[in-house]
């Protein structure tokens, strides 16, 4: 029963802090409620553990991805994860030790990947919301990252719009519809974007 209380706790914990940070930095929370366990497993499911190449996460909030990919098997110390905001960051470095966690913007891998240049990913994991940025940022961002896999390995992007919130790109990288997560608030689409050449 303390366990089931503590639990509980941690998950309104997070809540709150979700809420919080939707309030004071409206543009880079782009949800209503932190993703859902089933969205965060179905993200981290694409991951293979057998590459031992490390995973990029993108916008982790309050963690719920990052336990997802932690449980999928990847270690802590293979694990790099980008977030803006530093409230979040100060939390996740408490919540999961070991984790790359960098406090910085994905939209500016440069600067934010600086200790992990040359660094192939196995995949990218991003829980940004891209629907609060110009197209021409999120086309830019989705190019940069295919940069940093080996060809073939996916980014995983989830988004509440019923179309990719990336435009195609045909030439450069393929869209794929990957999964429709009901159970989520609010009902939310999982893409996959993979480069066309090696």
């Amino acid at each position: 029963m303390r366990h089931i209380k503590s639990r509980l706790a941690g998950k309104f914990d997070d809540e709150i802090r979700f809420i919080k940070g939707m309030i004071s930095q409206p543009k880079t929370v782009g949800a209503i409620m932190p993703t859902s366990t089933r969205m965060a497993n179905r993200m981290a499911s694409i991951i293979d553990t057998g590459s031992g190449l490390p995973v990029l996460e993108l916008g982790p909030g309050t963690g719920v991805i990052t336990k997802a990919i932690l449980a999928r098997g990847v270690t802590p110390e293979n694990l790099v994860s980008i977030e803006y905001s530093t409230s979040f960051v100060q939390h996740l470095r408490g919540k999961y030790p070991g984790v790359n966690f960098i406090n910085g913007n994905a939209f500016d891998l440069k600067e934010s990947l600086k200790d992990f240049q040359d660094q192939k990913f196995d995949c990218v994991i991003s829980g940004i919301p891209l629907l609060n940025f110009p197209m021409h940022q999120r086309v830019s961002l989705i190019e940069n990252l295919l940069d940093l896999m080996p060809a073939g390995r996916p980014i995983v992007q989830f988004s509440y719009s019923p179309m990719s919130p990336v435009i195609a790109r045909p030439d450069i990288y393929k869209i794929e519809h990957f999964d429709f997560i009901v159970r989520n608030i609010p009902p939310a689409q999982i893409w996959h974007y993979k480069k066309v050449h090696g």
